[in-house]
């Protein structure tokens, strides 16, 4: 192994120091939000910044899970990310598949649309419009129709479709294949990279997703979790929890504690889903972002 120069030991010592500067900048948020959501309320209030809680608290959650709301929320969202995303990857491959075929009539017209549709929308009024008049409102369909088909995923779709193997497709093709069965059979199969990195855009944006639900949900049985969330940080001073079960004497927590609890219960499901996408992701954003 050849020793290093003394200048190149400088520069790497240079670029440890910075990269650990940058991994401190992302990972400290973090570790202040799950502290501050697990620490003493008193203490949170008067220490401020918090990284290692010395008294112990889980009063913010017990808030927040106080009323039953949050628990049918909780499955409204899971099921609108579910459905969502499955359907989202289904219609955004049987449109990458055919727009990733060289051949066919057309695909240049077609693919300047989706770019356009990318830089110019109608708004938010002409869409609440069209969700009106199709029957879309107090609906949960309503998060998830208008929102099928991102143009961005596509173009990553069809660039990672484009760059599978010819011969495959023309293997299938011989053997009497159709095309909607050379696209179940033999594109999807091998496209697990590009599908899981899709899957967690679409799932994410899913989760995260308040304001249509807002728009277009009067119904407080069909909100989100994230609504209620919103909901409880805007109105945590006002008791909207059921603080019966602890007591007389309860006073409900002070809103920071809310607010901390509330980012750590939004954000835990998708960082638990990630670790089992992970393996998948970097690859497949990067497969499918060779070719424009």
């Amino acid at each position: 192994m050849v020793d290093k120069s003394l200048s190149s030991r400088i520069l790497d010592g240079i670029n440890y120091l910075l990269l650990l500067l940058i991994a401190a900048a992302c990972v400290l948020p973090f570790i202040y939000i799950l502290a501050a959501s697990i620490t003493d309320p008193q203490e949170l209030i008067k220490k401020g910044f918090i990284l290692f809680p010395t008294k112990f608290s889980l009063v913010g959650y017990q808030y927040i899970l106080s009323t039953d709301v949050i628990l049918s929320s909780l499955s409204v969202s899971i099921g609108i990310t579910v459905v969502g995303t499955l359907a989202n990857l289904f219609f955004t491959a049987l449109m990458a598949y055919p727009l990733a075929q060289r051949d066919l009539m057309g695909v240049s017209f077609f693919m300047k649309m989706v770019v356009f549709s990318m830089l110019f929308s109608g708004g938010m009024i002409p869409t609440y419009l069209v969700v009106k008049e199709t029957g879309l409102l107090d609906n949960p369909a309503a998060l998830i129709v208008p929102g099928l088909i991102s143009a961005f995923n596509l173009i990553i779709m069809r660039s990672f479709f484009q760059q599978l193997p010819d011969g495959l497709e023309e293997a299938a093709r011989i053997d009497g294949c159709s095309d909607i069965g050379i696209l179940f059979r033999i594109v999807l199969p091998l496209s697990a990279p590009v599908l899981a990195s899709l899957a967690l855009f679409y799932a994410v944006g899913h989760w995260n997703a308040y304001f249509n639900a807002i728009l277009y949900i009067n119904d407080s049985t069909y909100w989100p979790i994230q609504v209620w969330l919103r909901q409880i940080v805007i109105l945590s001073q006002g008791g909207i929890g059921d603080s019966s079960q602890f007591g007389d004497d309860f006073v409900p927590p002070p809103a920071e504690t809310i607010k901390m609890a509330v980012i750590v219960l939004s954000t835990l499901p998708i960082l638990i889903v990630y670790p089992f996408l992970q393996k998948h992701f970097a690859k497949g954003a990067l497969l499918g972002s060779v070719k424009g």
